[in-house]
């Protein structure tokens, strides 16, 4: 008898692919879209910066004032020209008198200058003060500090005869002149005169009108 073939098992046929539903696959794609979409930046609060205080300028140290005692300078002296003295007051002369003086017992005093001593001829007192007459014995040695000070006298008349020695003076408009034993010379009203030098043994009289009068000293 005849023997049928051995049957072969049947092979399995692979499941196809089932479509998956175009929803889900829509789905996907737009999840990885979304995913690859760059994430949105959280916007964090502002951190509000802390207000820097205000920098104060560095306070300088306090310089103590030195207040220094600035010598004041020394006040220069100022140079007036004193006024001339005007023309003295009219003399009115009155009756004189007889007057005589001897050298012997004669007094020098001092007087109107402090380098020299006056011995008076008393003619003041013959003419009632219209006339001044004296020897003057000058005091040596001369000391310019003491006697070379610019001056005049406000007088109506001065004459003066060196007795003996010399001076030497300076006169305003004559320049350095000097007196010698026998010089005389007329002193105008308001001259401006300077001793310089004189002699130890110098001797001069002198004749002013009026009797009283002023002196200016620079």
């Amino acid at each position: 008898m005849a023997t049928s073939p051995k049957s072969k098992p049947a092979k399995a046929v692979p499941a196809k692919r089932v479509a998956k539903p175009a929803a889900k696959v829509a789905s996907k794609a737009a999840g990885k879209v979304a995913v690859k979409a760059a994430p949105k930046k959280v916007a964090r609060p502002a951190v509000k910066a802390a207000a820097k205080p205000a920098r104060k300028p560095a306070a300088k140290p306090a310089v103590k004032a030195t207040v220094k005692s600035v010598a004041k300078p020394a006040a220069k002296p100022v140079s007036r020209k004193a006024a001339k003295p005007g023309k003295p007051p009219v003399i009115q002369w009155k009756p004189q008198k007889f007057v005589v003086t001897h050298l012997k017992g004669a007094e020098f005093k001092p007087g109107l200058r402090s380098y020299a001593h006056y011995r008076d001829l008393a003619v003041e007192k013959a003419t009632g003060g219209a006339v001044q007459a004296h020897v003057i014995r000058l005091i040596g040695p001369c000391d310019p500090k003491v006697v070379s000070l610019p001056h005049y006298h406000g007088v109506q008349f001065q004459m003066v005869y060196m007795l003996k020695g010399w001076m030497v003076g300076e006169y305003e408009g004559q320049g350095k002149i000097r007196m010698e034993e026998g010089s005389c010379w007329i002193q105008p009203n308001g001259i401006r005169h300077t001793v310089l030098d004189y002699s130890h043994n110098c001797e001069m009289v002198e004749i002013i009108l009026p009797a009283n009068f002023d002196t200016v000293t620079f």
